[in-house]
């Protein structure tokens, strides 16, 4: 499984770049209206197309600089050299400080090699900036499934799943009615 996470990770991030957007490198006017459109999202297949736009556009700040140098970290991460990945992106949260998925990637690396602290860390850094950042949210329900806290994971859970009501960890928690598709 985190081969193909860190696969499809790496696409992203080698991703061509968006046009020129807003000083918070993402286009928060079309991040507003893809969130709004995966909040009514009516099916799966939906919602997965959504969300493929929303990781599009973190994973392309508008920053020809952070731009390359996530590229560098998807090439580090394809190659699976997590140590030269983890140096650069603790290079572009240093350099860029409002860079949300520098964050939120930082974290994924952190939780790859078991620095569940330094992961959760960073997670608040990444909701702190993107308060709807689906994927920090599942990144620390699953770090605290591995601490055993399942109460907060469970209450991560029932919050992302307002934001995307698809999230395929929602099937870790039976008490999450399969069938049930906004919480």
């Amino acid at each position: 499984m985190l081969v193909l996470i860190r696969a499809l990770l790496a696409a992203l991030l080698m991703a061509a770049p968006l046009p020129a957007f807003a000083a918070s490198y993402t286009d928060t006017a079309a991040l507003d209206e893809l969130f709004a459109q995966l909040k009514s999202a009516p099916s799966a297949d939906e919602a997965n197309s959504i969300v493929a736009e929303i990781w599009h556009l973190w994973f392309t700040p508008d920053n020809a600089d952070l731009t390359d140098r996530m590229q560098k970290v998807g090439v580090a991460m394809t190659r699976g050299d997590l140590s030269s990945a983890l140096t650069e992106l603790s290079s572009i949260v240093t350099d860029y400080p409002d860079y949300s998925e520098g964050w939120n990637q930082r974290a994924t690396l952190y939780y790859e090699i078991g620095n569940l602290d330094a992961s959760l860390a960073d997670i608040a850094k990444v909701l702190e900036l993107e308060p709807r950042h689906f994927g920090a949210l599942s990144g620390r329900v699953m770090i605290y499934l591995r601490q055993g806290k399942r109460a907060e994971a469970l209450e991560d859970m029932r919050n992302a799943l307002t934001i995307d009501p698809f999230l395929s960890e929602k099937e870790l928690f039976p008490e999450l009615a399969p069938n049930v598709t906004h919480v």
